[in-house]
């Protein structure tokens, strides 16, 4: 059983990341300002609407918006991710980490692309393993999933081989979300920890 059924393996991983990533690079038209590592979209895109059950919060809705004065950062992944993830993951902790005393305005949420295998206390203990306080993002609903995903305009499929063995490929960003539920800026899978933590450094001082 599968969902998005297409040829699979690791090079249908890399080959969504890179498409997505040609694609917003090309729908950005201009570069991102030079004070910002990141891809910057315009317009923003708008993720305020974005509602999903939070398993590290017994299942009640999150809105992916930042709190007033915060930032929000949001990454669509899986928890046996055996490299992209928890690498990513772990870059970020040490970027938030970095920024000393704002790193408390940061929240992270993670958005399972693989919820049948991700049930709540593996994607909460999961995430909680980088950041303690983290939102589990996690629906059944492959609908809803599907509109999350779209509104960021992230990238996923999950297939399931012959010998019943699951493979996962997913757009590998992360998106930083203010207040109004705005997408201000995005990296893609190997930006330096140092980079996002400058980005974040920036737009803290610009007044988020």
């Amino acid at each position: 059983m599968s969902r998005l059924r297409k040829p699979s393996g690791t090079w249908r991983r890399w080959a969504i990341v890179a498409a997505v990533f040609s694609l917003f690079v090309a729908a950005c038209g201009a570069s991102s300002p030079a004070v910002l590592t990141g891809m910057v979209r315009e317009p923003a895109p708008d993720v305020g609407g974005v509602v999903l059950p939070d398993e590290a919060n017994g299942g009640r809705d999150f809105t992916t918006r930042a709190e007033p004065g915060r930032l929000l950062l949001v990454y669509f992944g899986y928890t046996s991710c055996p490299d992209v993830c928890p690498t990513t993951l772990a870059d970020l902790r040490t970027a938030v980490q970095g920024l000393g005393d704002e790193g408390e305005r940061v929240d992270v949420a993670i958005i399972t692309v693989d919820p049948d295998r991700d049930v709540p206390e593996r994607v909460t203990n999961y995430l909680h393993a980088f950041f303690d306080d983290g939102h589990a993002l996690r629906t059944g609903d492959p609908a809803q999933l599907a509109a999350a995903a779209d509104r960021y305009g992230a990238a996923y499929e999950v297939t399931t081989t012959a010998d019943g063995s699951v493979e996962v490929a997913h757009s590998a960003f992360l998106y930083v979300v203010d207040s109004a539920g705005r997408i201000l800026v995005q990296w893609p899978f190997g930006t330096l920890s140092e980079d996002m933590k400058n980005d974040l450094a920036y737009l803290f001082a610009e007044g988020v």
